[in-house]
C-alpha cells in the first residue's frame, strides 16, 4: 500500500543506527525519535539491545538487532547462537547477514543451512521473531539474487533484505526490490542501503518492499510531511 500520510510513511521505517561509534546518547536519541514518529522498529548492534528495549517498554516500536553483520561470515551454529544471545537481550527482529562468499559460489545446501538454523531459533520463541536475510543485492548479478531469494522463499524466513549498506558494490535499488518480491512470493523485501530521500522511499515501497531501513527516516518523513502541506 502506498502510504498517503507521513504516520502511514513512518510505519515502514526500520530506524537505523548501526555504526560502531554510536553511544549511548545516540541510543537514546533514536530511541525517542522513534517514538515521536512511530517508526516500526529501531535496528542496532546487539550491545544496546537492553538500553533501547528499557527506552521502548510499552512503546509501539520493535527492537531489531543484526547476526552475523556485516560480513555474513561466521558458521551457521555461530549464527544461531548470535540470534538466540539477541533475542533473549530483547530483540524483537532479527536481520541476518547470509553468507555471501555461498551466494557468489551457488553453495545453495550451505545458505540453506545457515537460514534454517536461524529461522529455528527465532521460531522457537514464544512469541515467534521476524527473521529478515541480507543478501547484498548490489553484489550479485540477477541469477545469483533470485536463487538465494528462491532459498529463503523455501525455507520460509520472513523477509528478504537488500543490503547492510556498506559493501562497496551498493545498496538498494528498484530492481533488485522487483526481482526479489517476484522470486519470493512468500517473503516480504526489506529495502535498506542509500535510501535518504522521500522519493527513494516510496519508489521502493511502489516496487514491493514492505519495510524499509535507513539513518535518515526523520528527514524522509519529514520531506514527505512538507511535501503534503505544499
Amino acid at each position: 500500500m502506498i502510504p498517503h500520510s507521513a504516520s502511514q510513511l513512518a510505519g515502514y521505517f526500520d530506524h537505523t543506527l548501526l555504526s560502531a561509534s554510536a553511544t549511548s546518547a545516540d541510543i537514546q536519541r533514536i530511541c525517542d525519535e522513534a517514538i515521536r514518529y512511530h517508526f516500526a522498529t529501531v535496528c542496532i548492534n546487539p550491545r544496546w539491545i537492553p538500553m533501547a528495549g528499557d527506552f521502548l517498554h510499552g512503546k509501539s516500536v520493535g527492537v531489531c538487532s543484526v547476526v552475523g553483520f556485516p560480513l555474513g561470515a561466521e558458521l551457521p551454529r555461530i549464527k544461531a547462537i548470535q540470534a538466540e544471545t539477541a533475542i533473549m537481550a530483547g530483540a524483537d527482529e532479527i536481520d541476518m547477514v547470509a553468507d555471501l562468499a555461498a551466494i557468489l559460489e551457488g553453495d545453495l545446501d550451505r545458505l540453506g543451512q545457515e537460514m534454517a538454523a536461524v529461522l529455528k531459533v527465532c521460531r522457537s520463541m514464544r512469541p515467534a521473531v521476524s527473521l529478515k536475510v541480507i543478501v547484498e543485492s548490489a553484489a550479485l548479478n540477477e541469477a545469483q539474487l533470485t536463487s538465494v531469494c528462491q532459498i529463503g522463499n523455501r525455507v520460509g524466513v520472513d523477509f528478504l533484505k537488500t543490503s547492510t549498506g556498506l559493501h562497496p558494490a551498493g545498496g538498494a535499488t528498484v530492481q533488485a526490490v522487483q526481482l526479489m518480491a517476484a522470486a519470493a512470493p512468500k517473503c516480504k523485501i526489506k529495502a535498506a542501503g542509500g535510501i535518504r530521500t522521500t522519493e527513494q522511499a516510496l519508489a521502493m515501497i511502489a516496487a514491493g518492499a514492505s519495510r524499509i531501513g535507513s539513518s535518515a527516516c526523520v528527514q524522509i518523513v519529514q520531506q514527505f510531511d512538507e511535501s503534503k502541506r505544499t
